[in-house]
């Protein structure tokens, strides 16, 4: 049985600024691994590296 990554990518607000939260999760094994961008344009990029 092949093991498969979920992805996320979820933007926050607080104060006025924006974060872009963006995470892989392997459920099957209760792996996470979740990282936090004040841009959009570099937390696409991770999800993009992730995917690739």
């Amino acid at each position: 049985m092949a093991k498969k990554w979920e992805f996320s990518i979820i933007e926050l607000k607080r104060n006025g600024r924006k974060r872009y939260k963006v995470t892989r999760r392997m459920p099957e094994l209760h792996v996470s691994d979740t990282k936090v961008f004040s841009s959009k344009k570099k937390a696409l990029k991770q999800l993009e590296e992730w995917l690739s």
